[in-house]
């Protein structure tokens, strides 16, 4: 790999690290392709992405970006799972360590805040933004729901109260 290529694969890092929600750090070693690729196809699957890169370009690109902090974490065969949905890569990366004993995972940085193996699974814990979308969406349209049937009992009520002295005036 020529300079040209290495400054292009940290500029990449870069925007990586700045963009995403959630990094979560892991070492790999002794997956097969198969089971790497499994975990590419889940992190893309969830809307993130996993990517291996050589330790000391990750580091040069983490110089300055918010998550900084993980850098202490880049040792050995590193990958890196991250996705703009705070919660997407952490679960992927929690599930697939759950099914894989050869993945473990280091840690992570979710924005400024540095994570341990413990924290990145509390975040895999959290709902989705998917999730948390749809449930504020069901609470704005319950209070409607509840006034649309409030107006319309009391003119259902006087229906059947009518059609029951008819009844009875029959």
């Amino acid at each position: 790999m020529d300079r040209a290529q290495k400054e292009q694969l940290v500029d990449e890092l870069g925007q990586i690290f700045e963009s995403s929600g959630v990094v979560v750090v892991a070492h790999y070693t002794g997956l097969t392709v198969a089971e790497m690729q499994d975990l590419r196809l889940r992190a893309r699957n969830a809307g993130g992405a996993v990517r291996v890169a050589k330790n000391r370009l990750a580091k040069i690109a983490l110089q300055g970006k918010p998550c900084e902090s993980i850098s202490s974490l880049l040792s050995g065969m590193t990958v890196l799972t991250y996705s703009e949905d705070p919660v997407a890569a952490a679960k992927v990366a929690q599930d697939f360590a759950k099914e894989n004993d050869k993945f473990v995972i280091l840690g992570g940085a979710m924005g400024e805040n540095a994570l341990d193996p413990a924290g990145v699974e509390a975040v895999s814990k959290m709902p989705s933004r998917e999730e948390l979308i749809a449930s504020i969406a069901g609470m704005l349209g319950a209070p409607a729901s509840n006034i649309a049937g409030a107006i319309g009992a009391p003119a259902s009520n006087i229906a059947s109260i009518l059609s029951t002295i008819e009844d009875k005036a029959a």
